[in-house]
């Protein structure tokens, strides 16, 4: 069983553990000489580290995604763990168990898509049920869309993130076509599970998630839209203007031409769709930033660009504290690191503003 785990680790602990590098950049000291900056990964995190000395000879054995087992020292930097690496080396993958590093939904995927497969078989438009369940029925699709993600890193960024995200929207959906009058639920219904089905395609997640080919040259609102348009010529008696809904519900769904949707929405379960989808992804966002976050003082988390905000920790702020003790600020976004030169990118940089609209893309 692998040991430590990055949520494991302590300040000031020295660790040899296995993990995953999901990051690897070679810079320069100032000195001149190389150092390497990482990012490594395990099922419950991911921990920022450097290796300061004997770094050229350590740069070519190993790659973005390999394994490696390292020694160093868990130290704090910037109010932040920091792993100061002091030996690294490469690990074969027969070596470990990739379920310790790829982080996986809580809840079971197969009892998930029956869960799914019961909210198709409640619909009653028989068109909309004819065509999910033959989507479904290709065992490549149904298989890829119970493992992959939601999105690359924003939200819901775990194996079985997808459909644990659309069965969350399907129970948004029941509840709001309650409320609002001449809402469709079963076209509600067939544009949640529909709407992100591109990203079975779009993501790639065999080691740490990244943008396929495709996914790079269409995006999964287009790849998602041709897949259900193709499913429906198979069909030949599902109605033309059904059909042109449930492919804008797809094409319109991040909201906003700027966030790439072709279309913005034009109907209402269009709309709801979209303001559906963005309601639970900022929640997932949000719940995970308070939940990782590696700041080991204060009440505040770090900031997060997809949010543009700090978030609260609340149980952390709520917790008694001595009357002598004076609440600390929220966290400023644009602090600056201190050493070799490395700058926290500004909330208004162009790789923040990138950033910030990763939520929106991604969603």
């Amino acid at each position: 069983m692998k040991s430590p785990y990055i949520s494991e680790l302590e300040p000031n602990q020295t660790i040899t553990g296995t993990f995953l590098v999901s990051h690897k950049d070679v810079r320069q000291k100032k000195s001149g000489e190389p150092y390497l900056s990482l990012t490594l990964s395990d099922r419950t995190g991911d921990l920022d580290a450097k290796m300061w000395d004997n770094a050229a000879e350590a740069i070519p054995t190993f790659e973005r995604d390999s394994f490696v087992r390292v020694k160093g020292l868990v130290q704090i930097f910037q109010n932040r763990p920091q792993l100061t690496i002091h030996k690294i080396q490469p690990v074969a993958d027969s070596e470990v168990e990739s379920s310790d590093y790829f982080p996986v939904s809580k809840r079971d995927r197969e009892e998930m898509f029956r869960e799914m497969e019961g909210w198709i078989a409640g619909m009653s438009n028989p068109h909309l049920k004819a065509l999910l369940q033959s989507i479904f029925a290709d065992p490549k699709i149904a298989l890829a869309y119970r493992t992959a993600p939601a999105a690359k890193s924003v939200h819901h960024n775990w194996i079985g993130g997808l459909i644990e995200h659309v069965l969350s929207l399907c129970v948004l959906a029941k509840f709001t076509a309650a409320h609002y009058a001449d809402i469709d639920l079963d076209l509600m219904l067939s544009g949640v599970i529909l709407h992100d089905l591109g990203k079975i395609h779009e993501l790639s997640y065999s080691r740490s998630f990244a943008y396929t080919d495709q996914g790079q040259l269409l995006g999964h609102i287009v790849i998602g839209a041709r897949m259900v348009d193709e499913k429906i010529a198979l069909l030949p008696d599902f109605p033309a203007p059904l059909r042109d809904l449930l492919l804008h519900m797809i094409l319109s769904h991040h909201g906003q031409l700027e966030f790439g949707s072709p279309k913005v929405p034009v109907f209402p379960e269009a709309l709801l769709l979209h303001l559906l989808d963005t309601l639970d992804s900022k929640m997932e966002c949000m719940r995970a930033l308070i939940e990782r976050d590696q700041m080991v003082e204060g009440a505040w988390t770090g900031y997060s660009s997809a949010l543009e905000r700090n978030a609260l920790k609340k149980a952390k702020f709520s917790e008694p504290k001595s009357p002598a003790l004076s609440a600390a600020p929220a966290p400023s976004a644009s602090g600056r690191a201190k050493a070799n030169g490395e700058r926290r990118p500004a909330p208004n940089s162009p790789f923040s503003e990138k950033l910030r609209d990763a939520l929106n893309r991604e969603g």
